[in-house]
């Protein structure tokens, strides 16, 4: 069992988790609320990683991040390291490439609020972000844990962006997927079937405790 391997899943699970928490948040809000004629495409975009070959994905974050690239040359300037291959390439390329399956919840919840509280809100004086806040935030937490347990369970089995991004460095970006693929590889199907079997143990113990935590929430909810 490659526990390094795992624990650099569970960091980098846990990471996009927490960026997608912050960035999906104004996304998925806009992609509510907007009523922009183009919204579409701007939706096409952010569910573009869900039909893209992860491979190609990959392919398109590493040359955005590479070192000839602005992005990658302002971080190597500021840093003084490249993000390809790196831990922190990683969590670039996991947000981008989780960031649908938390952005859609995100604004299926919003959009599922009563507009009429939004209106009765902001005709009592409160300002958007405090209706924000005090209503929609709070009418939507089913959305929210839904949408950051998928980016986190995505990100734990995440492969080829992983592969293309980071490579194979053990204790840096070898991930749990990585090392199942090494095992087989190498014949170690021993080591492969156990680690997957943890995967999947883990995956399914994760959803599980979400949909639980789903039918509190909605069955407390209506009480409140």
């Amino acid at each position: 069992m490659d526990w390094t391997a795992i624990w650099v899943s569970v960091r980098l699970s846990a990471a996009t988790m927490m960026i997608l928490a912050i960035v999906g948040l104004p996304v998925a809000y806009w992609i509510a609320f907007s009523r922009w004629r183009w919204k579409f495409l701007v939706e096409a975009v952010v569910a573009l990683p869900l039909v893209l070959p992860p491979t190609v994905l990959g392919f398109y974050i590493l040359m955005a991040i590479s070192p000839t690239s602005p992005i990658g040359a302002g971080y190597l300037r500021a840093f003084g390291r490249t993000l390809p291959f790196s831990f922190q390439g990683l969590v670039v390329a996991s947000v981008l490439y989780s960031l649908p399956f938390a952005v859609q919840p995100f604004s299926a919840a919003f959009a599922g609020v009563d507009r009429r509280l939004l209106e009765a809100s902001w005709c009592l004086g409160e300002s958007r972000l405090a209706t924000f806040i005090r209503i929609v935030l709070p009418l939507s937490i089913p959305g929210l844990i839904t949408g950051m347990v998928l980016s986190f369970a995505h990100t734990l089995g995440e492969f080829g962006v992983v592969l293309m991004v980071g490579g194979n460095v053990p204790g840096v970006t070898r991930t749990v997927s990585v090392s199942i693929y090494d095992a087989v590889q190498a014949l170690d199907y021993r080591a492969a079937w156990q680690t997957s079997l943890l995967l999947l143990a883990m995956s399914f113990v994760i959803l599980a405790v979400t949909y639980s935590l789903q039918r509190s929430v909605w069955a407390v909810w209506p009480a409140k």
